[in-house]
């Protein structure tokens, strides 16, 4: 265990918040921490967790198989999706008591989509077991959220080949 636990975020438009908060989950591990990762609006096939399945300590939940973006939702699929959300963080708050540290990648995001309702994440995050370390990632905090955290980081783009028309590459980007 590492103390009380305290809760991170790391947000904004600029590349390699899910990249720190990984970073952050393998340093954990690597001392002997025990580390749940779960990531919202993601689909199981983001490059990381093909290495972070192997490392020892470190536990990936499954998230929903084939998530579309938000923008490619209709309003049925937000409330299905707000619903799957809801009920995931209900099953991370029972299973997380047996971990140091908790990634939930795009977390932030989901609250600010509306996909995941604040009060309940910020709610969580008041009660998490004392000892969890609790990393969020996503691109606008709110100020409940940006209150609940210890640690606050800001990923400010400055440039990014995007801007000039370039895909996202496997294994850099996603």
């Amino acid at each position: 265990m590492i103390g009380t636990g305290l809760v991170h975020i790391y947000y904004g438009d600029g590349k390699g918040k899910t990249t720190a908060a990984m970073g952050q989950a393998v340093r954990a591990a690597g001392s002997g921490l025990d580390v749940l990762i779960f990531q919202f609006m993601k689909d199981n096939t983001s490059s990381e967790r093909k290495i972070l399945e192997q490392i020892p300590n470190v536990t990936l939940l499954p998230g929903k198989r084939h998530a579309k973006f938000f923008n490619q939702m209709n309003s049925e699929e937000k409330a299905e999706y707000r619903h799957y959300n809801t009920k995931a963080l209900d099953e991370i708050a029972k299973f997380c008591i047996n971990f140091d540290v908790l990634v939930l990648d795009e977390a932030v995001c989901a609250v600010d989509l509306e996909l995941l309702s604040e009060e309940k994440l910020v709610n969580f995050i008041k009660h998490k077991p004392r000892g969890l370390e609790v990393i969020m990632t996503g691109h606008h905090v709110s100020d409940a959220l940006f209150e609940a955290a210890d640690y606050v980081t800001e990923m400010t783009k400055v440039k990014h080949p995007f801007d000039s028309g370039k895909r996202a590459r496997e294994g850099i980007e996603f």
